[in-house]
């Protein structure tokens, strides 16, 4: 037990210590340079918190977490991302002649914005969602299913299928669009800050402080 509270008190003291190191200077809001067709920015809260905005095109998404500062670098992680962007709502054998996917949300515009991999035994088979959120090839056994959300093309989920069924439902989770954040480093700079961006390859992203 006392083992237990040494680890802990210890645990705080260094978390209060990385706090205590943060320049004053650090704390405010930060806009992505130099990225074309994309905004996204960046406010860093003086608690220690973080909220992260991004816009391409007709998406906009956001996420948040917790910074610390540490060997003179910031480090942004949210909370862990969960498993699954898709639940699996219904599988059962239909009496057609056709394997269906489909994927149901209350917004029926955002339906054709999903793609489907469907696993088979002589082969794979890619497609696009109609307007109703569908997908049908001619019915064959299925092995598994992918899931992947255009607007957000980082964002898929594998489905196993262990049975005879040729018709299956899914719905969207609703942290699909929210942006997960693990150990994004960023360096402070005179004018801003220098690093990776969680949704954009590179490490070497420039963003501006606003005064």
């Amino acid at each position: 037990m006392k083992q237990k509270l040494y680890l802990l008190s210890f645990m705080l003291f260094t978390g209060f210590i990385s706090a205590a190191q943060a320049p004053n200077s650090i704390p405010g809001e930060y806009h992505l340079q130099g990225v074309m067709e994309t905004a996204s920015a960046l406010l860093l809260k003086q608690d220690s918190t973080f909220e992260l905005y991004f816009s391409y095109g007709a998406m906009d998404r956001q996420g948040n977490g917790k910074w610390q500062f540490q060997d003179g670098k910031i480090i942004l992680n949210s909370r862990s991302r969960p498993e699954r962007d898709f639940a699996l709502v219904t599988s059962k054998v239909a009496s057609d002649d056709l394997t269906t996917i489909k994927i149901v949300d209350s917004n029926a515009q955002i339906l054709p914005f999903f793609e489907t991999l469907i696993k088979t035994a002589g082969g794979e088979k890619y497609g696009k969602m109609n307007q109703e959120g569908m997908f049908q090839i001619p019915k064959t056994k299925t092995t598994g299913i992918d899931l992947f959300f255009t607007l957000a093309p980082e964002r898929y989920t594998s489905f196993a299928v262990e049975s005879d069924d040729n018709y299956f439902e899914f719905r969207i989770e609703p942290w699909i669009i929210e942006i997960f954040v693990e150990n994004v480093v960023l360096k402070p700079e005179k004018d801003g800050l220098v690093g990776e961006h969680p949704l954009l390859k590179g490490d070497a992203f420039s963003y501006e402080k606003m005064k």
